[in-house]
């Protein structure tokens, strides 16, 4: 019997059953907003409200002061200002052009700004009763894109393979150094290093998996490493139809996937169960577009015990949404439903 969140998670990641399938709940500040207000709670009610087993830490990025354009409404650590909804999109690709020594010559930032004076005493305080994320999300995929373009970086990788690794390599030296500094810090309070990549689309994966094994896999797994050197397991959020790179990833380490789009192709909940259920924790399955932005209360309560009857048996499962953030316009009654459905139906016989 598991008597705390903490332990429940803990034990899904292992191959026993706990007393019964944890849940997460990640959401846009928009949504999340609207569900304060619609139910009157305040951030920590609304956690309990949804049964929600994680909490998660955060250092704090303190970039130099940089003259930011009119509507830049973000710029990454690496210098590359967005705009437009959300975090935007780059507004240009300064390593599109680079030579290898240009990429080199880069101003990289510096592991300095990375301030973790409150990430212990910010994790203490749920006094090891839930499941603690933590880590530096590293999306180095994304970040490769925004320097090179996307295209371009895909001619690159035929055309001119060194320059792609500097690139990759040079941005995940700045987030394994981010990350280190967390768990120097804090740890033995972090139960769970959590990063994120997205490699599939709605058709299947954005890239094939000799590349994906020649270019990325390395650093994915210099990142899981890591979080293993610190006794952590690690988890990836990683959107769209990804499965052909599942194997590589298993092979890499990773311990758990988060948030599994079943309605991309290839991410049938039945064939990643058989295939990789006893392998790795499967976290989120219901669909976040059709199921809870689209369906009624009813169709979301019949969906969530079809989730529950594929994903419970063995465990190595954490329900919640597909989507990494539940969007704004996800009515709140259906994901109330999707919460009270999985804590009505989600218990182990023991």
């Amino acid at each position: 019997m598991n008597n705390t969140s903490r332990e429940r998670v803990l034990t899904a990641f292992t191959h026993e059953e706990p007393d019964r399938v944890p849940m997460w709940c990640g959401a846009s500040v928009e949504f999340w907003d609207k569900c304060k207000k619609h139910l009157g709670l305040d951030d920590e009610a609304l956690r309990i409200r949804f049964h929600d087993d994680f909490r998660r830490v955060f250092a704090k990025l303190n970039m130099p002061q940089s003259n930011a354009k009119h509507g830049i409404t973000y710029t990454t650590p690496f210098g590359i200002e967005r705009h437009g909804m959300g975090y935007g999109q780059p507004i240009s690709h300064p390593l599109a052009n680079a030579d290898l020594k240009q990429i080199h010559d880069y101003p990289w930032p510096a592991p300095a700004w990375i301030d973790v004076s409150n990430i212990r005493i910010d994790a203490q305080r749920y006094n090891k009763q839930y499941a603690i994320l933590g880590g530096d999300w590293s999306p180095f995929w994304h970040d490769a894109i925004d320097m090179l373009g996307m295209e371009n970086m895909f001619i690159k990788m035929y055309s001119e393979p060194k320059l792609i690794d500097a690139v990759l390599g040079h941005v995940v030296d700045f987030y394994a150094a981010s990350s280190q500094k967390i768990f120097d810090a804090a740890a033995n309070e972090i139960d769970i290093f959590f990063i994120g990549n997205d490699l599939g689309s709605q058709t299947g994966p954005l890239l094939g998996e000799s590349f994906f094994r020649r270019f990325l896999l390395p650093h994915l797994k210099r990142l899981i490493d890591l979080g293993h050197s610190y006794k952590l397991k690690v988890m990836m959020h990683c959107c769209g139809g990804f499965a052909p790179l599942i194997p590589a990833m298993i092979e890499a380490g990773l311990d758990g996937l988060h948030a599994i789009q079943t309605s991309c192709f290839g991410m049938d909940l039945k064939t990643l169960k058989s295939q990789f259920g006893s392998k790795l924790v499967f976290n989120g399955c219901i669909d976040s577009h059709r199921i809870l932005i689209d369906g009624s209360v009813d169709y979301v309560k019949q969906e969530t015990k079809k989730v529950l009857d594929i994903m419970m048996p063995g465990g190595r499962f954490i329900a919640g949404a597909s989507h990494d953030t539940i969007l704004e316009e996800t009515p709140v009654e259906n994901i109330l439903a999707m919460f009270d459905t999985l804590w009505e139906n989600g218990a182990y016989k023991k």
